[in-house]
């Protein structure tokens, strides 16, 4: 429970502007997880969340965004011991399979190790898909229906 509580702690902290600890409790009430001001602290404390600005005055909790790397891999070995369940390959696919509920806070740690060998993370409720490459081989345009696909994504991002 612990697992699917603080993923859906992370998901509401990044989709609303969450002041106060209360206001959080509240959102997780609504979601349907039974909890108390105290679990709630713990959880925040647990995740690192810190508050920051946000932009109106006011104060909204936050990943934190000044972490040094020992912090970072210290919160990525905890949420690995929470979580992780099974790790495998397929050439440059990784496939992490974590409890009910972990995927997205296992994919957000990741993402935020920025390790170049990784394009990215793509995670479910207890999967999670890491894309990975070797950042010192020139990319190439894919062909066939990739590159078609591509051209227009990037068609769509020029401004």
């Amino acid at each position: 429970m612990k697992h699917k509580r603080q993923s859906k702690l992370l998901e509401l902290v990044r989709e609303y502007n969450v002041e106060t600890q209360e206001a959080l409790m509240e959102l997780l009430q609504a979601h349907g997880f039974s909890v108390t001001q105290a679990t709630v602290s713990r959880d925040i404390k647990e995740l690192g969340l810190s508050k920051v600005p946000d932009g109106m005055g006011g104060y909204k909790y936050s990943l934190p965004t000044t972490v040094t790397m020992g912090d970072l891999v210290g919160r990525a070995k905890r949420i690995f011991k929470d979580y992780v369940r099974s790790v495998d390959f397929s050439g440059p696919l990784i496939m992490i399979k974590t409890y009910p509920g972990g995927a997205h806070a296992v994919a957000a740690i990741i993402d935020e190790m920025e390790w170049p060998e990784m394009l990215g993370s793509i995670a479910g409720d207890d999967s999670i898909l890491v894309l990975t490459h070797d950042p010192a081989e020139k990319p190439q345009r894919p062909e066939g229906p990739a590159g078609a696909v591509l051209t227009r994504i990037q068609e769509l991002m020029e401004r």
